[in-house]
């Protein structure tokens, strides 16, 4: 796949974390690798989105309790996951 040479502004600390875990290897790789799942977690949402207007338009709108119950769902999942990565959930 052609690359592509980018200029980025990124935050120091998750920088710095990064260095320290990739150590010797390629600092451009790993942060290819983590947009490609950045763009494929949104690719999902998008397609769980899709998947969730067609069900309305089929059976119509997602009962308020049904939706409560996903949010509190997704919020206990969200508060198990590490610092850094409950912003997933929102």
């Amino acid at each position: 796949m052609p690359k592509e040479k980018v200029t980025l502004t990124l935050d120091a600390g998750h920088l710095a974390e990064l260095r320290s875990q990739v150590g010797n290897r390629s600092m451009s790789a790993a942060v290819d690798a983590a947009l490609a799942a950045y763009l494929d977690r949104m690719r999902h949402g998008a397609a769980v989105d899709e998947w969730l207007a067609e069900l309305e338009r089929e059976h119509g709108p997602v009962p308020v309790e049904t939706l409560e119950w996903a949010a509190r769902l997704v919020e206990g999942w969200a508060a198990t996951r590490p610092e850094g990565h409950r912003e997933l959930a929102s």
